[in-house]
């Protein structure tokens, strides 16, 4: 697989957070964590908030037109719609995501069995059925994320490390695989920029005259269900060459 040359091996995609309301009456999307992507958040309109958990607590960051923040791996976070928040996401490790990087905050017994929590996350292969799957995942999510933020909030981060545990082991039968993502997208791109910092050091330009303009291929269709909200997502390595 060749590299794409989307800056900084990232993936990209615009999210429409979810406008319904989940048991506890705040709109928005599933919460969930990264075991290794950092995600990065652009809001392009509305506004709205987002929840996280992290090992210094729950925070709630506003969100408005124009915001950016970014969070880390392991960082449990919530998308929060307080109207028409729509974002441009950026997940470093393009790719990975998509290999299963992330975890819902489903209950423990449910994140803790692999068969129980893959039925959880399931959309099915009934189109007439995701919408309401995703809002019935979500909803669980929710009763997970709860149990984790009253907990931190009360200075009791057991359950916090346990999640972080058993997400572990969930996902480990398929963590084989996304070293090669890593060295096969955002490694060889930061390689490829030190051999030609190295060119032009040594007064070669040479690669210059490659120089393209390239323009990504945008998912066909209604947009996903993701989980935090309504998705398109862009293909970086087919997308369209100008000359």
């Amino acid at each position: 697989m060749t590299a794409s040359s989307f800056p900084g091996g990232t993936s990209l995609s615009h999210l429409d957070v979810y406008p319904d309301a989940a048991p506890d009456g705040i709109c928005g999307g599933s919460p969930h964590m990264h075991l290794v992507s950092t995600e990065a958040y652009v809001v392009i309109s509305g506004e709205g908030a987002l929840q996280t958990i992290d090992a210094a607590g729950f925070h709630e960051t506003p969100l408005r037109s124009g915001s950016v923040v970014w969070f880390t791996p392991g960082t449990i976070h919530r998308a929060v719609n307080g109207g028409d928040l729509r974002v441009v996401v950026l997940m470093s490790d393009a790719g990975l995501p998509e290999a299963g990087d992330a975890v819902m905050t489903f209950p423990a017994e449910i994140v803790g069995d692999p068969d129980a929590y893959a039925a959880a996350a399931s959309l099915g292969d009934d189109a007439d059925e995701r919408a309401e799957r995703a809002a019935r995942r979500r909803d669980l999510a929710v009763t997970g994320f709860e149990t984790l933020r009253d907990a931190v909030s009360g200075g009791d981060h057991g359950a916090l490390g346990a999640f972080h545990a058993a997400a572990g082991v969930l996902v480990r039968h398929r963590a084989e695989a996304w070293g090669d993502l890593v060295r096969q997208g955002p490694l060889a791109q930061a390689e490829r920029s030190v051999a030609l910092a190295d060119a032009v050091a040594s007064g070669s330009v040479a690669h210059l005259a490659d120089a393209r303009v390239h323009e990504a291929v945008p998912s066909g269709g209604d947009r996903g269900f993701g989980m935090c909200g309504r998705l398109r997502t862009y293909d970086m390595n087919h997308e369209e060459t100008r000359r």
